[in-house]
């Protein structure tokens, strides 16, 4: 049987498209069931903060829960694995932050490789650190502090999130460029090595400002210095380390992820969602942008979405 040149072309078009049918269906259907966000960081931290504040916004935007999970310890790579070894179906996704890329770095042997096995989806935010210390240290100034931590070398406990976290790797620069040699305490993320700098048992620690700042404003947490180049708008009268210790400046990002081979339709429709996300927080808070620290950045570059 001969075909009309049109009805070939029609019947040919039709089956070019036929093999990517189920992904359009599967990204108009995303997502039609609940969400998981893996964080490796404890609940109440920073990186926790945020992906409940994002996560809010995509399950009413996309209406479907988006469930925070917290897997802290390691770094960050406890929960790093789980989603590396879960379906790369856009179930479930991965706050990523700088950690993962210290971690690259840091750890000889780790069973996955981040590059390789996690898509990246979007950038969400920068934010800056806080040396602060508790009432109890008698200095008010970071001078005072170095000069202090010199005279006492050994004997100052310094927390943090975990070995190879950004609050670690903060401290670990200050105490070189300034010379001083502290104690390094690993926690099982930033909310317990808190909650023992306010009681005490660690004297100092480099925290994310935005779950600090409730802390320092309470007068239980005495701030030293900020990490950035400048000085933040939540924290003005509060120095900057480089301030005292030239040269020295350290900041954190926060961003979401995905295993690999994540359908390319469902990561669009993620971006999309994330980027209105972004915009909503700012809309809504005109000073969002640098709110307890942070700074929230869209970075989906395609056509913005209606």
């Amino acid at each position: 049987m001969k075909l009309p040149r049109r009805t070939f072309l029609h019947l040919a078009a039709g089956a070019a498209a036929l093999p990517f049918a189920p992904y359009v269906a599967r990204a108009q259907a995303y997502p039609s069931r609940p969400v998981r966000i893996i964080v490796g960081q404890a609940a109440g931290s920073g990186s926790d903060t945020v992906a409940r504040l994002i996560g809010q916004f995509l399950s009413n935007h996309l209406g479907q829960p988006f469930v925070v999970e917290n897997r802290p310890g390691a770094g960050g790579n406890i929960a790093t694995e789980a989603v590396v070894r879960s379906p790369p179906d856009g179930y479930t996704l991965l706050l990523v932050n700088s950690a993962n890329t210290i971690n690259a770095t840091l750890c000889e042997k780790l069973n996955f490789d981040f590059i390789r096995d996690v898509a990246p989806i979007s950038g969400l935010a920068s934010f800056s650190f806080v040396m602060e210390v508790n009432p109890s240290v008698p200095t008010n100034t970071l001078p005072e502090f170095i000069a202090y931590a010199k005279a006492n070398a050994g004997k100052i406990n310094m927390a943090s999130a975990g070995s190879g976290s950004t609050h670690h790797v903060s401290g670990e620069l200050f105490k070189m460029m300034a010379g001083v040699d502290m104690v390094y305490v690993p926690y099982r993320g930033s909310s317990p090595a808190l909650t023992d700098l306010l009681a005490g048992q660690v004297q100092v620690m480099f925290d994310a400002t935005p779950s600090s700042l409730p802390h320092i404003r309470a007068g239980k947490l005495r701030p030293l210095a900020v990490t950035t180049a400048t000085r933040l708008e939540v924290l003005p009268d509060v120095p900057t380390v480089g301030d005292s210790v030239p040269g020295y400046e350290a900041s954190s990002w926060l961003g979401f992820g995905a295993p690999k081979i994540t359908p390319a339709a469902v990561v669009e429709r993620l971006i999309k969602a994330i980027n209105l996300a972004i915009s909503d927080v700012v809309r809504v808070s005109p000073v969002s942008a640098r709110r307890d620290g942070y700074r929230l950045a869209c970075t989906y570059t395609g056509r913005q979405p209606s």
